[in-house]
């Protein structure tokens, strides 16, 4: 194990260094221009600028005269030092306005993750042990829907029907923690809850599958022949085993959950990094758009190793070294 780790550690070098070189290269060939967006917004605001020397202006304000690769390199510089730059519109700096941010959306993102799983387990063994049942039926028609119904619909229908029936909305402004737990974590379970629905279908197809093809093996009857219970059966020797690929896709959707809850901290008003990142494409701020890119990349990373480590502990025929 440890060599692999090391060797896993070895090729995250080369793979952030090409991470990094498409996140800086890709967000400048959006169409339009951050400096054109500057200059129509004072034309808009009544100023009379001379076109020709505002963008020149602005260009060289901003550091955008300078090639490409020398701004790649001391951009790199900084994010190697903890520092993502400042937003080219606002000025402030990045590094504390994702420090802001992602917790945010980590906590929506963690959330949606618990309130899947608890949710769509339980299902999937129901309906993997009672296969072929109404239950089995129902149980397979809420995963399909939980897949299927989009989070940019439900969010919206969540908002709109209470306040026309109960003439409850959720809380518009973002409630802190450490201001107020209890009134943080109810503002954040429905939409955690609308984000978790996608994992929670997902999980609960693939819990089902898996166990019904373990629970055909032979160890399996075996352990039947000795007479355990069956929920012994199913939680020490079926669900453990039939765990591997429940746990890739859980760990492919991760990232997803913490950074592409863009629509719902929308709907919700969370001021999360999905709505950050939201703000700096419609301006064209490169740098806040480089920064979370990279930010989300090295979450891909990370979880990739420790779902490779998870792999060994629920199964130890798996061997790396």
């Amino acid at each position: 194990m440890g060599s692999y780790l090391a060797r896993r550690f070895l090729l995250l070098v080369p793979t952030v260094f090409f991470i990094t070189v498409l996140v800086f290269l890709l967000v400048r060939f959006i169409p339009g221009d951050v400096v054109d967006l500057m200059v129509a917004e004072m034309g808009s605001e009544g100023s009379t600028v001379n076109l020709e020397y505002t963008v020149d202006q602005l260009n060289h304000q901003l550091g955008l005269n300078i090639p490409a690769h020398i701004q790649y390199v001391t951009w790199i510089k900084n994010v190697f030092r903890g520092d993502f730059g400042n937003s080219l519109w606002t000025g402030k700096s990045i590094t504390q306005e994702l420090l802001a941010t992602l917790p945010i959306s980590l906590e929506l993102g963690g959330i949606a993750v618990i309130l899947g799983l608890v949710f769509s387990l339980p299902i999937a063994l129901f309906s993997a042990m009672r296969q072929e049942t109404l239950g089995d039926y129902a149980g397979r028609t809420i995963s399909i829907l939980a897949i299927s119904l989009p989070a940019l619909w439900i969010g919206t229908m969540a908002v709109v029907y209470p306040s026309i029936w109960w003439h409850w909305t959720p809380a518009i402004e973002y409630i802190p923690l450490h201001k107020d737990v209890w009134g943080n974590l109810v503002q954040f379970v429905l939409p955690a809850a609308i984000l978790g629905m996608g994992l929670a279908g997902s999980t609960m197809r693939m819990t089902r599958t898996m166990l019904l093809e373990v629970l055909r093996q032979d160890y399996i009857r075996t352990a039947w022949s000795k007479g355990l219970k069956e929920m012994i059966i199913v939680k020490r020797h079926a669900l453990k085993n039939a765990f591997v690929p429940i746990l890739t896709i859980i760990g492919n959707q991760l990232p997803v959950l913490i950074g592409g809850s863009v629509i719902l901290e929308q709907i919700f008003g969370l001021p999360g990094m999905g709505r950050y990142l939201i703000t700096a494409l419609n301006t064209r701020d490169y740098p806040i758009i480089s920064a979370i890119n990279l930010v989300m990349a090295g979450f891909v990373l990370v979880i990739n190793i420790i779902i490779d480590i998870l792999y060994v502990y629920l199964d130890p025929r798996i061997k790396y070294d």
